[in-house]
């Protein structure tokens, strides 16, 4: 059986290198085929020959791609004449095929469009629905407020039918219809009986398709001309109507114009990348507003570069909206070329700002994802929290159990300290411990820590507990290297350890690590600073109350302890019925009387009274 598969797999091998030998070193897209015959990758390629032999030359460090070279039994190829062609077609075919081992586009959502009808009284309506009939569609718009808002000018600027009647020529002359609610309060002009010339009709629908287009200036232009004409001719009224006009096109304008309305015809692409997933944005600027606006997933299959995937997505975005931009607009250089496209990026200026508005927009729409995502699945949160913390302190392993410790004194007296764990960034108040400080004598924060930890962990490894992935100090570099004396040097453990320093305002300011410590750049305000920030506070409250139970036990022994007659038992009982001193000092000779018996209760009152 085995030399069998052998055999099999000199034959595969030895028939694909065949293949791969006379492949031509031209542009062009390859495709992989498995045992059954399934196209399972789809790529494309400047020079064929090149790109094909590289997954057989060398070993991958992706497992993805050593998977994918296992699972080829055949390849196929298309020769192109340009680059550009080869990202067109590799493009198409992934949509076709959507193979197992390419990126695809996540289209989770149907976002809506807006559908210029093809009637012979068109109506404009939004749809999520893409009817091949000759109608006319805008969009998708991932943002529906400004769909609607675009909507809402064209309705306030031309009497359009709402309603669905069949407004044939022949249907209107034998008079089926009757005017509606629309045409009594002004908001049609009553096509259905014939009352609204189609001419009149139909340039009203061409200048909303201008406005779709995002032609904004152009109507404006052509409104402010038509009122000065009206104006001149005397004819007020009309003038008055087409400034009404004017001026709610000129509101729509100034809402909408993000840069000069000289930038044209421009597409606009960023993208934010994770692990499995990369967020691409889309922006097309038509006379200095953004026309279309749309931003959307891929599914990463085969650790494809920034590169690789923002290629595709511009194949996917020109395609998807017809775009003829002769300027693309990218953050870094793409290394592709397009038949009479520039590619740009910015280092200032106009084209700068729609770069950094289309990158912001990526990045929250990424956020909104993640967000979607962790309400699921509320563990995929404390995943990300700890993997960044991972990254930013280059562990080798994820920081599932953190520990972090905290004294707490008053001028030396009661001296406590506390360890509190989180465990996959989350408290596990179980494992929470208290710790008396035994031998320090006075306020000596350095030592007690010393003391606390060498406790904690040589207990730990007597028992062969489980040691953190992380130390927290709630303290600046001279706690951390006091607590890195007892883990490395005393007791020879790699626990990394890192300082959770505060300001003057006694407010967690910066992280430290490394010895020396360096700064850690973690954003405050980012869910990962909030989290350290909050086992801080945490191991804190829980040393200050630990600490506040101690002194107040001890207050109440003492001033009970140095009363002759009162011993355990009676104290015990006191203070169960009493709560405090305090209360048992109000009470009255009867009341104490009735706990601990009179000679007793003589006793406590005069010590008490003695001791206000």
């Amino acid at each position: 059986m085995e030399e069998q598969e052998k055999t099999n797999g000199t034959a595969r091998t030895e028939y694909l290198q065949g293949i791969v030998l006379n492949l031509p070193e031209s542009p062009g897209i390859y495709q992989y085929l498995n045992t059954e015959g399934v196209i399972i990758y789809v790529g494309k390629a400047k020079n064929l020959k090149r790109r094909v032999y590289s997954y057989f030359s060398k070993e991958h460090q992706s497992a993805k791609t050593r998977i994918l070279v296992t699972k080829i039994a055949d390849i196929r190829y298309i020769v192109v004449k340009t680059e550009e062609d080869a990202l067109l077609l590799e493009n198409n075919l992934i949509k076709e095929y959507k193979p197992r081992y390419n990126v695809l586009l996540k289209d989770d959502k149907s976002y809506p469009s807006i559908c210029v009808s093809n009637e012979y009284f068109p109506r404009i309506y939004k749809t999520r629905k893409i009817i091949r009939d000759g109608s006319t569609y805008y969009g998708p718009y991932s943002h529906v407020p400004s769909m609607m808002a675009v909507l809402e000018l064209i309705n306030k600027l031309y009497p359009l039918r709402t309603c669905r009647l069949p407004l044939t020529p022949e249907n209107i002359c034998k008079g089926k219809f009757k005017v509606c609610l629309e045409y009594h309060i002004k908001n049609c002009k009553g096509p259905c009986i014939g009352l609204m010339p189609h001419e009149e009709y139909m340039k009203n629908i061409a200048e909303a398709k201008e406005i779709l287009k995002g032609n904004t200036q152009a109507i404006s232009a052509m409104l402010l001309k038509e009122m000065q004409d009206l104006a001149a001719a005397m004819k007020f009224e009309e003038a008055q109507k087409i400034k009404e006009k004017y001026l709610l096109i000129e509101n729509y304008r100034s809402k909408s114009e993000v840069v000069s309305s000289v930038i044209h015809n421009i597409d606009v692409f960023s993208i934010e990348t994770e692990e499995s997933s990369a967020y691409i944005n889309y922006l097309h600027i038509t006379n200095g507003c953004i026309n279309q606006a749309f931003t959307f997933e891929y599914k990463v299959r085969m650790n494809e570069s920034k590169e690789e995937l923002l290629q595709l997505g511009i194949a996917e975005m020109r395609e998807r909206y017809k775009s003829q931009s002769k300027e693309i607009i990218v953050p870094f250089e793409m290394g592709m070329e397009m038949n009479g496209v520039v590619f740009t990026v910015p280092q200032r200026g106009e084209k700068k700002h729609l770069l950094e508005l289309s990158l912001m927009n990526v990045k929250q729409y990424k956020l909104d994802r993640l967000k979607q995502a962790e309400k699921l699945n509320p563990e995929q949160r404390s995943v990300r929290l700890m993997k960044e913390i991972q990254q930013q302190l280059h562990l080798d392993r994820m920081p599932n159990h953190i520990e972090c410790f905290d004294n707490s004194n008053i001028q030396g007296s009661d001296a406590v300290a506390a360890c509190v764990v989180f465990k996959k960034a989350k408290p596990s108040k179980k494992d929470y411990r208290k710790y008396i400080i035994k031998t320090v004598t006075g306020p000596d924060d350095y030592a007690s820590m010393q003391e606390v930890v060498r406790r904690r962990y040589t207990r730990i490894l007597d028992e062969q507990g489980e040691l953190p992935d992380v130390i927290l100090t709630d303290g600046g570099k001279g706690q951390m290297e006091v607590v890195r004396e007892v883990i490395e040097d005393e007791l020879k453990l790699n626990i990394p350890i890192v300082g959770l320093a505060k300001n003057n305002r006694h407010k967690t300011s910066e992280v430290l690590y490394g010895f020396p410590p360096q700064t850690i750049g973690i954003k405050q305000g980012t869910p990962l600073f909030h989290l350290l920030e909050r086992i801080q506070e945490e191991v804190h409250r829980f040393a200050i109350t630990f600490h506040r139970d101690k002194r107040s036990k001890s207050q109440i022994a003492s001033a009970l302890d140095q009363i002759k007659g009162i011993g355990e038992k009676r104290k015990t009982a006191l203070l169960k019925k009493f709560k405090s001193v305090a209360r048992i000092r109000q009470a009255s000779l009867e009341e104490l009387t009735e706990v601990i018996g009179e000679a007793a209760a003589r006793s406590v009152k005069e010590n008490l009274q003695g001791n206000k």
